[in-house]
Formats: structure tokens, C-alpha cells, sequence
């Protein structure tokens, strides 16, 4: 399950003028660092930033940025409109990178600044060293609408690698976010106060912050198919602050190596989090639990329907302390634990604080791999002992092999119709459990995968 197929940002497939993901319905500008502003931005007449052709670009059109380093900052000035996005991105096959190291960004603007405007994608571009101050993510999206930030490396930015404020309509999709939160402050992808995104297969590692969260007041998201490790604070992470934050899906991530939790769902400041789905992720060797059902920061922390189904968690808890998953919040309200995998996590494989009352929470059909006897440890009801059989943990690889106890012993009850890889759920008898369904090839060798296209 962790053979990875990811090699950081990409560039475009579309060749200039065919039509495809990023055809264009208006002009098709360029920018190369041999070429001057004074020019009409044509192939053989490249403007010379970036910068100019912001200031230009209307509705529908394109600019195709050349190979180089461009120092400085991007600020959008027009909006695009639905069928005719403006479109920036590298020439296909180039490598862009804008560098902000000789750049003092005002507070809260970000390196590549879109603020205000609607209809405009971002692809292929390497956005590296935002800052000076606390507040200055690599790119900023914020007040805008209908926005695709996809395919872009991102590094060594004080505040968020790509951070989403205040938007809606807004996809983050196959970045890579190295090296964000310098300044200390929010995650390597933050998305607040946002209703109907997605943040999809991206790659985040080395912050000393969270790596994902979806936060205060964001609504109608999905979080899946992304890979994050190495962080100092959580993995994925689902937060209300002070703000009603719900109807947030994560799915298909793959979590590890996080001095943390791996995934977490809180209300850290108060406001109301609700309806939150977990499913279909996988969490390994973490610090402290795979998944848990927070009761940071103040006494008032109120989060209700959280289904954590389906997932696998494994080897999380470093020593002296840590476990598969854990509910330490009496406030939390229909948290459902379901069809999971723990297995050899350090303290606790499914823990339950004894001050949460019994009627907020139901946890079944779960397979316990190392019970521990701890306090509020728990099995559940129709739960499955043994060993999960996977092919390689230690490897990463989690697919289940024959024989398995997690075959089949799953509940129908809420189960995801899809496994991690997105094969049909159930195949075979009845629904596994863990993040895996167990499925025979027998036409082809099965590669293990974490990341689709």
C-alpha cells in the first residue's frame, strides 16, 4: 500500500494550444526570463514576469511561463468566469520556480497572493521561500471562488505551504508541501472558512506544524488520497476553533511518522464540530495515537457524529505512551468506531475515557491485535482477535493475505462502498475489516499503490 508513485510537483501534459484539462477559450500568453514587459507577451516575444501577466490576463486566457527563477511575488488582478479560467502554469516540461528570498512580504500575503478573484488555476510551479514575517503562506487563496491549485512544490514558507481562507468551490490537488510553518502558525495545507473543496494527493512532510487541516467554519469537504509524514504536529487534522465546522469526509490518506496523532478531530476554541467521516485511511508509527476524538483545549469542546470506519491503524504510540484509537472527550456525542484494524500499538489498541458516557458512543466489529488491559481499553461488541496477517507492515504494505481474521468479519452498518484503493466493497462474503478489502488477482501481479491519478 505504500509504494509510492509520487515525485513532487509535475508539470503540464497539455502542450500549448491543444486543448485538454487547461485548454483555453481566450488568449495564450508567455513569460521566459530573456524576454521584457514592453513585449506582447507572444512565444517569440515573452513578457518578463509573472507580474505583468497578472495584470493582464482576462477571462479564458493562458499565460505559459519558460524555465527560470523568478524573483518577487504574484498577485492576480482579474477574475476568470465559469468555462474560461484564467490559467498560470508552467511551459510543459519546464521547471518554474518563484522565489520571494529577496522579497518582505507584507503580513498575510502569500508569495503567489490570490486574493479577490474567482475561475483560476495554478499548475506546475515552484513556490519556495515565503516570508519574512509569521503570516506569509507560499500560496494564499482567499475571498475567491471556483479556484485549482494543483501540481505545485512548495517550501519553506513561514506560514502555511498553501493556505484557503474565506473561499468556497476551491481544489488543492497533487502538491507537494515541504518545509511550511516557520513562522510557527496554522499547517502545511489549511483550509478555513471554506464550504465545497477538495484536498486531494498531495504530499506534505517535514513542517513543524499539522500537516493537513480543514478549520474553523469550513463545510462540505473532502480530505483523501494524500500521503503526510514527518510533521511535528498532526497529520490530518479536522478543527472547529470557535467556528460550526461540519459535513467534512477524510478518506484514503496515509499517515506515518507524525510526533503526534496521526489523525484528529477537535473543537480546540469551542465552536461545534459535526458530522465528520474517517474511512479508509491508514495510520503507522506515529508518537502518540493513530486516530483520536480530541477534548483540546478548553472546557467547552463540542463534536457530535464522528464515524471512524474502516481504517487501519498500526504500530502507533512511542515509548512510553500511544495506541490505536483513542476517545477522550465526555462531550463527544454519536462516535462511532467500526470495522478497524489496531494492531500492536504500544499502550491501548481502542481506548474509551471512562468519563464519556456509554450511550455517546458505539464501537464494534473492530479486529484487537495486542490487547493491552489498559485503562478505558476496550474491544467492543462482536469484535475479532489476531493477527491482521498484512503483507508487509513493516514495510507499509497493509493488504490483507489469506487467511486473514479481518476477512469478511466486518459490518455492513455504514461501511464505506469502496476499500483504499477503491475497489468495490464487499468482495467475497461479507465486508472486511481495516482499510483494505481482501481481493485475488489472478491476471496480473498486484503492485502495491498509495497515490491515483
Amino acid at each position: 500500500m505504500l509504494a509510492l508513485l509520487w515525485g513532487g510537483y509535475t508539470a503540464l501534459a497539455t502542450a500549448p494550444g491543444e486543448r485538454g484539462a487547461l485548454a483555453s477559450n481566450g488568449t495564450v500568453y508567455y513569460v521566459a526570463p530573456t524576454g521584457s514587459d514592453s513585449n506582447p507577451g507572444t512565444q517569440d516575444y515573452p513578457w518578463r514576469t509573472i507580474q505583468k501577466a497578472a495584470d493582464t490576463l482576462a477571462a479564458g486566457d493562458t499565460v505559459y511561463i519558460k524555465a527560470g527563477i523568478y524573483e518577487g511575488g504574484v498577485s492576480p488582478q482579474n477574475s476568470g468566469s465559469a468555462d474560461n479560467y484564467i490559467v498560470y502554469a508552467a511551459y510543459p516540461g519546464d521547471t518554474v520556480t518563484i522565489d520571494g528570498v529577496s522579497v518582505t512580504l507584507p503580513e498575510w500575503n502569500g508569495l503567489f497572493n490570490l486574493v479577490g478573484q474567482d475561475y483560476i488555476r495554478v499548475s506546475g510551479l515552484r513556490v519556495i521561500n515565503a516570508g519574512p514575517g509569521p503570516h506569509n503562506p507560499g500560496i494564499l487563496v482567499e475571498d475567491a471562488s471556483h479556484i485549482i491549485i494543483e501540481h505545485n512544490y512548495v517550501y519553506n514558507s513561514s506560514d502555511s505551504g498553501i493556505m484557503v481562507w474565506n473561499s468556497n468551490n476551491v481544489t488543492v490537488a497533487q502538491n507537494e508541501i515541504e518545509g511550511a510553518c516557520y513562522g510557527g502558525y496554522n499547517e502545511g495545507i489549511s483550509v478555513g472558512r471554506t464550504d465545497t473543496f477538495e484536498v486531494r494527493y498531495n504530499h506534505v512532510h517535514h513542517s513543524i506544524k499539522e500537516g493537513v487541516c480543514a478549520k474553523d467554519g469550513s463545510s462540505n469537504g473532502k480530505v483523501f488520497g494524500n500521503h503526510v509524514h514527518d510533521t511535528d504536529a498532526v497529520g490530518i487534522y479536522v478543527d472547529a476553533q470557535t467556528e460550526y465546522t461540519y459535513n467534512i469526509e477524510v478518506f484514503e490518506n496515509v499517515v506515518h511518522d507524525i510526533a503526534a496523532n496521526g489523525f484528529a478531530v477537535a473543537s480546540e476554541q469551542g465552536g461545534s464540530l459535526e458530522n465528520v467521516k474517517l474511512y479508509n485511511n491508514v495510520a503507522y508509527h506515529n508518537k502518540w495515537v493513530g486516530f483520536q476524538v480530541s477534548s483540546c483545549c478548553i472546557a467547552h469542546h463540542p463534536i457530535s457524529n464522528v464515524q471512524i470506519i474502516n481504517n487501519t491503524s498500526y504500530d502507533n504510540g512511542w515509548d512510553p505512551w500511544g495506541g490505536g484509537i483513542a476517545l477522550d472527550n465526555p462531550q463527544a456525542e454519536g462516535i462511532v468506531i467500526r470495522n478497524n484494524i489496531c494492531s500492536q500499538n504500544l499502550y491501548f489498541q481502542i481506548a474509551v475515557d471512562p468519563s464519556v458516557p456509554v450511550q455517546n458512543v458505539t464501537v464494534d466489529h473492530n479486529l484487537i491485535d495486542g490487547y493491552r488491559g489498559t485503562e478505558g481499553e476496550t474491544y467492543g461488541d462482536d469484535y475479532v482477535t489476531g493477527d491482521p496477517m498484512f503483507v508487509h507492515a513493516t514495510g507499509g504494505d497493509f493488504h490483507l493475505q489469506q487467511g486473514s481474521p479481518a476477512i469478511d468479519n466486518g459490518s455492513s452498518t455504514d461501511a464505506p462502498t469502496s476499500d483504499f484503493e477503491g475497489h468495490a466493497r464487499p468482495h467475497g462474503a461479507g465486508y472486511d475489516i481495516g482499510a483494505d478489502e481482501y481481493i485475488v488477482f489472478t491476471d496480473f501481479v498486484y503492485l502495491p499503490i498509495i497515490f491515483r491519478d
